[in-house]
């Protein structure tokens, strides 16, 4: 047995016939048997009964010639025989023990010299006076029987080969449906999501085909996630790495810079750069269901140790508004705060005036605001589309993939002056 298998189509082939000959048999093989026993009988039956008639017609002291009764086969060897067994007229061996069996007074059957014969005693007063002895040659029996038999093969040849036909048949259906399944997996395996198993009228071949294209639907979204995620966070880490490397070569250019203060702006920068890498590989890595209570006022005091600094050197002021009794909320705090970060930077960047985030209750859950008094997203414009030309778009579909992974959305709430809100499901305690 190869590592392969045996195919299917073979496999079913090979049951299905199997199982068919050996049923043939089964019932064939006594039914030959049967055959045999009934010509038998029915041969011996005929000599019994032209072996009587005879026996009735034959005088106690028969005379030279006989007469035989008319209307007897031709192919008939009648004589008769004394209590000894000794031919006493007719044709048939000199001597015959079947002849000596019938002295007891009953009719006897037996293959002698060839022949099927039967003896029937002539009954007189003083007992069995001789014995008619009545054969037919044996091999016009066996020649019916194996007449018989040959047709009987002939039958359960095509029975098998009707079974064998329907086997084919079987096996293709069988089979074809679980090829284009392989052939589907394979482009699967290859990076073609976009395979589709065609219905094939069993239900578990098409429930195996639904389950195949249903996995390369959820294979190819993720990939596709994974794709975007990993060139969102690429252009995050680029726009980080990048202020650093600028606030650096602007220190060493500009005569009687303070590269003490250069440094620790670089250092700074670096370890803020170094949290955005630890969320994003912990984000990456983590596909599971959040299970994290959100610290709401503890993410909001990290949101003002973080900015405040950065805003207050534009002269920009920073206003955090959290509301009491917040429902609580089940999220990844580095998602969440990877998403205000990108927020709170595109207010820096592209906006004006002070940046508020307000936090609010909305029911079943809560809203992070994030606004600034700028001139806002032009009529027509998704700031959530990537485009090669505008960082804007891009670092935004970042967060919108952020908050869509943990059951929450990222909206425009107004396009000018604008107003980004985090809407997050709430979760019963």
């Amino acid at each position: 047995m190869t590592a392969q298998g045996v195919p299917l189509r073979r496999r079913v082939l090979v049951v299905i016939v199997s199982v068919t000959a050996l049923a043939v048999a089964l019932f064939l093989v006594p039914l030959a048997v049967a055959v045999s026993l009934l010509f038998h009988d029915q041969t011996v039956a005929a000599l019994q009964r032209d072996a009587a008639w005879v026996a009735a017609a034959v005088p106690d002291e028969p005379r030279t010639p006989l007469r035989l009764p008319t209307g007897l086969p031709g192919d008939l060897a009648i004589g008769g025989y004394d209590v000894a067994g000794a031919r006493l007229f007719g044709d048939g061996p000199a001597h015959s023990r079947l002849a000596v069996s019938s002295t007891d007074g009953r009719v006897h059957d037996a293959v002698e010299g060839g022949f099927l014969a039967v003896s029937a005693p002539v009954p007189s007063d003083e007992g069995t006076a001789m014995v008619i002895r009545v054969a037919t040659p044996n091999s016009q029996v066996e020649e019916r029987v194996h007449e018989a038999w040959l047709l009987l093969g002939g039958l359960a040849l095509t029975v098998i080969a009707l079974a064998a036909g329907a086997a084919v048949r079987q096996s293709a259906r069988l089979a074809a449906p679980l090829e284009r399944l392989t052939t589907a997996a394979q482009a699967l395996g290859g990076g073609d999501f976009s395979v589709r198993a065609s219905p094939s009228g069993l239900r578990e071949t098409d429930q195996a085909g639904q389950a195949l294209e249903s996995t390369a639907r959820r294979l190819g979204a993720v990939l596709s996630r994974e794709r975007a995620f990993s060139a969102d966070v690429s252009h995050q880490l680029r726009t980080g790495l990048t202020g650093l490397l600028l606030g650096l070569e602007s220190a060493l250019s500009r005569p009687g810079a303070d590269l003490a203060q250069a440094v620790r702006a670089a250092l700074s920068r670096g370890e803020r750069l170094q949290e955005v890498i630890d969320d994003l590989v912990r984000l990456s890595r983590d596909s599971r269901v959040p299970t994290e209570h959100l610290d709401v006022s503890a993410l909001m005091e990290e949101v003002r140790q973080e900015w405040h600094g950065p805003l207050a050197e534009h002269g920009r002021r920073l206003t955090i508004t959290v509301e009491p009794e917040l429902p609580p909320v089940t999220a990844q705090p580095a998602a969440v705060r990877q998403i205000l970060r990108v927020l709170i930077d595109n207010a820096v960047r592209h906006g004006r005036g002070e940046v508020a985030v307000t936090v609010s209750d909305v029911g079943p859950g809560l809203a992070i605001e994030v606004g600034d008094h700028g001139t806002g997203v032009a009529e027509g414009v998704d700031p959530f589309v990537r485009s090669s030309g505008d960082s804007h778009g891009i670092g935004l579909a970042l967060a919108r993939s952020l908050a869509e992974a943990e059951g929450g959305r990222l909206v425009l709430s107004r396009a000018g002056p604008p107003l980004f809100s985090l809407l997050l499901p709430g979760h019963d305690t």
